[in-house]
């Protein structure tokens, strides 16, 4: 009988030791470690599975000259969405990673996807529900397919053997913390078993040419949970993100071996699962009866995606000793950046001020395109008067005051023209070679935030 042995990782980055150590050496984590049992002897003997004849060809050694490419050609899913963030759709033995809070939807958004995907074979392995819950949430869905398998197990010996009897064409996985491996001793969820497992689909992807979607846990610090190797393991992450107060949920790409990772994808939540949203700048725009000071309209990119987000910002004198400064939705150090650039080289006194700065609609952006219209919304709200109304402002604010070029400025006139602006202000140097024949807006150029200043307040 093999000897079983045991092992330290860490429930961090999944480090492996012979003994406990109070910190982690790879990533300065304490107390991270935990014992699990392993048992390498079983491992030794097994044998890796071909799923057909091209599987044992790849086993083997090839010249890269004696490679012949193939056409990228792509599985097109029902869901807009989806293709848009994974670059235009499923790659054919890819492996798609999704992770997110509790609640937020992702096993509701990958089971409307199959039910949807009707000329496809589709085995959806739940680790967590039972068949018959799978199938209250797919009634409320709405949509029936007769090619959709349900399989209850956590066992990866058990769900390969009915993926041989299906033989389907895209494998759903919820969730890898619930699966076990034979060859690994350690409980479910723990870093040995979460990478076994994520291995032993990985070699069927890879092998079989089928894609297979993974939806994993997130710990409290908002990560995957498990080894920081899973996610080198696959071949796309997706976040999906969201807050509790709203009904919009935002599937944000982080790694993608076959398209851009700055694409976002943007759902509501509704009574019949995800609905996706195909202009979403509409939703992120508030409609205000009287003009509102504190208020500016931005233009910013997502990937190849342009959007029209409202940046809300409330400036008022402190009274409780130091200012507070407070900011939902971008970097806290821009913000006072941009407040110190305003108080030196516009004489702005913010320094006595309390300074609050929201992004409307829950979305995190991070282009430095929307500064110019953080600026405007600061200095909205330090006069206490209103920004006229429908005007867009697009430009990255430099230390000094200037208004750099941003790209892609084409895309996102285009889009304040299509939402009915009446005016947009972008940065003096964009306005060369600048086309905007068929556009109804009025286009304005700036070189300093002092000419927008003077052109917004007529100071």
């Amino acid at each position: 009988m093999p000897k079983t042995k045991t092992a330290f990782f860490c429930q961090q980055c999944g480090y492996e030791t012979p003994k406990w150590t109070g910190k982690c050496p790879s990533c300065g984590a304490w107390n991270s470690f935990t014992e699990e049992v392993i048992q390498r002897e079983d491992k030794k003997g097994r044998q890796v599975q071909d799923w057909d004849d091209a599987a044992k060809e790849l086993r083997k050694a090839h010249k890269l000259d004696e490679v012949i490419p193939q056409a990228e050609i792509r599985m097109i899913s029902p869901d807009s969405e989806l293709n848009r963030v994974l670059g235009g759709g499923i790659v054919p033995g890819s492996v798609v990673l999704v992770g997110g809070e509790p609640g937020i939807g992702k096993s509701t958004l990958f089971l409307q996807c199959a039910l949807q995907w009707k000329q496809l074979r589709t085995l959806y392995i739940s680790g967590e529900e039972s068949a018959q819950q799978i199938k209250l949430r797919a009634e409320r869905v709405g949509v029936r397919n007769e090619q959709l398998f349900l399989l209850t197990a956590t066992d990866t010996a058990t769900i390969f053997q009915e993926i041989k009897k299906v033989k389907p064409q895209l494998v759903i996985v919820d969730s890898i913390q619930t699966l076990e491996s034979p060859y690994i001793e350690s409980a479910s969820g723990s870093v040995s078993q979460v990478r076994e497992c994520a291995a032993e689909l990985q070699r069927f992807a890879k092998s079989s040419n089928v894609p297979v979607c993974i939806i994993g846990h997130i710990t409290k610090e908002g990560s995957i949970a498990g080894p920081k190797v899973l996610e080198h393991m696959v071949d796309t992450v997706l976040q999906f993100e969201g807050d509790r107060h709203y009904a919009y949920r935002i599937l944000r790409t982080i790694k993608n071996r076959f398209g851009s990772t700055s694409e976002l994808g943007i759902y509501e939540m509704v009574s019949t699962g995800m609905r996706p949203v195909s202009n979403p700048s509409e939703i992120l725009l508030s409609q205000h009866d009287e003009p509102l000071s504190g208020i500016a309209i931005a233009s910013t990119m997502e990937g190849m995606r342009p959007l029209m987000i409202e940046i809300q910002a409330l400036v008022t004198q402190a009274v409780y000793g130091t200012p507070q400064r407070t900011v939902s939705g971008m970097d806290l150090r821009r913000l006072q950046l941009l407040l110190a650039v305003l108080e030196k080289r516009g004489g702005f006194h913010f320094g006595s001020k309390d300074v609050f700065v929201n992004i409307a609609g829950g979305l995190k952006i991070e282009d430095p395109s929307i500064e110019l219209a953080l600026v405007c919304a600061l200095l909205s709200s330090y006069e206490d008067t209103a920004l006229p109304a429908n005007i867009c402002f697009i430009g990255e604010v430099g230390l000094s005051g200037e208004i750099r070029a941003v790209n892609r400025i084409d895309q996102r006139i285009a889009e304040a023209d299509k939402l009915g602006m009446d005016m947009v202000v972008i940065p003096k140097a964009n306005a060369k070679g600048l086309d905007t024949k068929g556009l109804n807006i009025q286009v304005k150029t700036a070189n300093k935030v002092e000419e927008v200043y003077r052109m917004l307040f007529n100071k």
